[in-house]
């Protein structure tokens, strides 16, 4: 329901506008929105074509993970933790050691590996679900902590700003430098979506395995910081490449030594789960380009210009300071679309330079918020989940305390 409204509010607040700055004398304006409308169709039908091969692949894996025994041994060991926040999934349950691994693909940022186990995830969350159209409540916990996952190491936001520190003529620049802040940003998001949801289920968090997790992974963060902080910007970058490859390397051998030992057909159970990635990439067609059309009606007519301008006014009546609202646009892009965030960002970074408080703000917020209605779209759309209940409004909620969060941390460290 809640999707409905947003789809249909992007879509008439945009042609509305459109119709304004027509009467404005912006003759091109229709062509445009039109335009952004063929291409962005175009783009989620590509979307989810590109997703065949991947889902395929790792679908194939998780089902030799599973025969084997050890997504279910994953689910056992992270069982306290998780009974706390998913109660309804049954102990030993399969969705369990997906969802494991779906936030372990997150918080390593890959990218191409998270998706897949996520809809693995949400399809075995289906399974368990009493109401098949209405949004389970381990679904809602499981969407928004997605949307406000953990992303230890931002990757591909600190390979942007190395590339743009070279081209700017930066000597000796480090791009690396917004690693701490990024985490410190998206440990408030995840923060916040856990509250909210927890809230409305009921779910108390002051109990021992919860703490432990909070406890463990501020652990995890500060070794993190202090084995990479003090490396050269392209060895970083390369200590990264080899965790993140050595992760994924290390899943797949022992899911297939697992099941070499176990005595199971390896291959065929590989090729029976694969068999499922084709139909689930087909089935998401229709839910991303409804979603994406509506976010570039909402984007070429300039609403989110619009946006942005009210902010940044009220912000200077109130007496703050105002050097975030250039950043600004980069937080709210990226709940609507990834790669306009990322195109926003680097327009930032070349505006301002990429070692200026905006350039650096702007990469904070890039690796430290979530693209929510693509994510909500596209997993709730992979088991024809329709009515979504709180998902979305505790995805948002995230994403302003991550937002503001994100601002806050960068006036902390760099203003």
């Amino acid at each position: 329901m809640v999707l409905n409204v947003v789809w249909i509010g992007f879509i008439l607040i945009g042609l509305a506008v459109a119709v304004l700055r027509l009467v404005q004398g912006e003759a091109d304006i229709f062509a445009k929105v039109l335009g952004g409308i063929f291409d962005t169709a175009k783009t989620g039908f590509d979307i989810s074509l590109g997703l065949v091969g991947v889902m395929s692949l790792w679908l194939g894996l998780m089902k030799i993970g599973e025969q084997a025994g050890v997504i279910q041994l994953f689910a056992r060991v992270m069982g306290p933790f998780f009974r706390r926040l998913f109660p309804q999934i049954p102990p030993g349950h399969p969705a369990g050691g997906s969802i494991i691994m779906n936030f372990s693909a997150n918080m390593l940022g890959l990218d191409n590996a998270a998706t897949p186990l996520g809809l693995k995830a949400m399809r075995e969350l289906q399974e368990i679900n009493p109401q098949k159209d209405v949004a389970s409540d381990p679904m809602i916990m499981f969407l928004v902590l997605n949307t406000a996952g953990i992303t230890l190491i931002p990757t591909s936001v600190i390979a942007i700003r190395q590339t743009m520190a070279a081209q700017q003529g930066l000597v000796n620049f480090n791009g690396a430098d917004i690693f701490l802040p990024t985490l410190i940003g998206t440990f408030i998001s995840f923060t916040a979506g856990l509250v909210a949801v927890a809230w409305l289920q009921r779910i108390k968090l002051f109990s021992a395995p919860i703490l432990a997790f909070f406890a463990a992974f501020a652990a995890l963060m500060g070794a993190l910081y202090l084995a990479l902080h003090s490396l050269p910007p392209d060895q970083m970058a390369q200590t990264i490449g080899i965790i993140g490859s050595g992760v994924i390397l290390a899943v797949i051998a022992l899911f297939v030594a697992a099941g070499a030992w176990r005595r199971i057909n390896v291959y065929e159970a590989f090729v029976e789960g694969a068999k499922e990635g084709f139909g689930v990439a087909v089935q998401i067609i229709p839910y991303l380009i409804a979603i994406l059309v509506a976010i570039s009606v909402f984007r070429t007519t300039g609403c989110m210009d619009y946006v942005v301008q009210a902010i940044g006014a009220l912000v200077g009546l109130m007496g703050l300071n105002t050097d975030f609202v250039p950043a600004l646009p980069v937080g709210l892009m990226k709940t609507l679309s990834g790669s306009g965030a990322r195109g926003l960002m680097v327009d930032v970074m070349k505006t301002y330079g990429v070692d200026s408080f905006q350039g650096k703000l702007a990469s904070i917020i890039q690796g430290s918020t979530e693209t929510t209605f693509y994510v909500l779209a596209v997993y709730f759309g992979s088991v024809n989940i329709r009515k979504t209940r709180y998902a979305l409004t505790c995805g948002l909620v995230a994403d302003a305390v991550g937002l503001i969060g994100a601002i806050l941390v960068g006036y902390a460290f760099y203003h």
